[in-house]
């Protein structure tokens, strides 16, 4: 890892990794017995005060949602806490709503970008941001405890009720985010839902600000979430771009928290280079504040150039869009994101939202006025690659033959290039990354990096 790099948490969490629990549906930590015991045990965590409490329960449209859903309500409601029941909507709709309703939690049922046999769950604070380390070991401890003393008496148990107009809510406070007095009237947008959370909101918001939208991804059945659709397989949404002649491709994920983009003539465009348009755009109206961007380790080098080049900085932060909105509330920063598309701008709300971010960029297209293969290439990035070398048992990461292969590669590059070894937060996989000006040096440092690991992964 380079000496620069913020260091990572510390993995003091069993169930909590980088967003939330996750795991295979049906299969602990994934189920519906540890489903009741978080809901005791987060219920009882917020349960504090003499105001009735509250707390707000939506999720993707996975299979298993039906489980995990009424596991969660019983343990809630067990713990005496009021349920409201929204349905599938965006994460960050499940964050907005938490605060408008002046609940005391947030739950999001999703897996983001997974497959559907996966799930996940993700909590938010009454101020509707990502809980904290410490709070989630707390509630950890919790669930690890006796839950005897987390249930209330019968005259106390909370109540569960579903609100209707949860997604008009959502719908109205996304178009509020796309400047007054603009309209995308004219524009022919292609939007991906990945046949997740956004199906519905998504198309409403961007027909009602005036495009011709052609929806894809729109038709979930409960198995087919991200399944060749959507932020990680945006391959459909570009042919479809180019074949209906659309100026802007937008593909969402599971939950529509990140969002890559695909200009007219069918090429990716990435989190880096959405961060480098907005901020060039903010910087030049003045509402950029903090005079720098925040970023994960995985940004391209060639950002933080793009950046420097106007006085701004690149502030790093390790990957998990929670790091990289602690960081911009310490810095007093507006603008954040992740290479793989989560994009953070407290202007509008509390997490990433990957529909108000591609709402960003198509106002900055309209007040141009040019093509999105234009203003979406910012700067040219520097050759990085990154492979996933998965394993079974503990880190290879702590082997000492690794940690020493990894400081040679970091050695030999020098200030050509960087190498960042990291383990996922959500499976056990270890993510094999390096970035130089030459193209041929990365692919040889990742190729040996991954085979040093790889190796000692079978051997374990």
């Amino acid at each position: 890892m380079p000496k620069d790099s913020p260091t990572p948490p510390p993995a003091r969490r069993r169930l909590f990794g980088t967003d939330g629990i996750r795991g295979t549906a049906n299969r602990a930590p994934m189920d519906a017995a540890t489903a009741l015991r978080l809901g005791q045990a987060a219920g009882r965590y917020f349960n504090r005060g003499t105001h009735r409490h509250r707390v707000v329960i939506g999720k993707d449209t996975r299979l298993s949602g039906y489980m995990l859903e009424p596991a969660l309500t019983a343990g809630f409601i067990g713990a005496g806490m009021d349920v409201v029941i929204v349905g599938p909507l965006p994460t960050p709709a499940i964050a907005l709503l938490t605060r408008s309703l002046r609940a005391d939690l947030g739950v999001m049922i999703s897996a983001s970008h997974n497959p559907y046999e996966d799930n996940g769950i993700k909590l938010f604070g009454p101020d509707g941001l990502k809980l904290t380390d410490e709070q989630e070991c707390e509630i950890e401890a919790l669930m690890d405890g006796d839950l005897a003393c987390a249930l209330v008496a019968p005259g106390r148990l909370g109540r569960a009720s579903r609100l209707e107009d949860a997604p008009g809510r959502y719908i109205e406070a996304a178009k509020a985010s796309f400047p007054r007095g603009l309209t995308l009237e004219g524009l022919r947008i292609v939007v991906d839902c990945a046949h997740g959370a956004a199906y519905k909101v998504a198309p409403t918001v961007l027909w009602e600000l005036g495009a011709e939208v052609v929806s894809i991804g729109v038709a979930p059945d409960g198995f087919n979430i991200n399944r060749g659709v959507g932020s990680t397989a945006p391959a459909q949404l570009a042919e479809i771009v180019r074949e209906r002649r659309a100026d802007l491709g937008i593909a969402l994920d599971g939950d529509a928290d990140r969002v890559v983009l695909v200009d007219e003539l069918g090429q990716l465009v990435d989190g880096d280079q959405i961060l480098a348009l907005v901020a060039r755009s903010w910087h030049a109206q003045e509402r950029l504040r903090g005079g720098a961007v925040v970023a994960t380790v995985m940004s391209n080098m060639g950002l933080e150039r793009f950046l420097g080049t106007r006085g701004l900085k690149l502030l790093r932060t390790a990957v998990g869009d929670r790091y990289v909105g602690e960081r911009m509330r310490e810095t007093g920063c507006n603008l954040g994101g992740e290479q793989s598309g989560h994009m953070i701008m407290p202007d509008f709300g509390t997490t990433g939202d990957g529909l108000i971010a591609a709402l960003q960029v198509l106002a900055v297209l309209v007040e141009e006025g040019r093509p999105a293969s234009e203003a979406l290439r910012c700067f040219t990035p520097l050759p990085q690659r990154l492979v996933n070398v998965r394993y079974a048992g503990a880190s290879p990461l702590a082997d000492e033959g690794v940690k020493a292969a990894i400081t040679a590669e970091e050695a030999a590059l020098g200030a050509r290039g960087r190498v960042l070894i990291r383990a996922s937060g959500t499976e056990p996989v270890i993510r094999v990354m390096a970035e130089a000006e030459e193209e041929a040096l990365v692919e040889a440092t990742v190729a040996r990096l991954a085979e040093t690991i790889r190796a000692k992964a079978r051997a374990a």
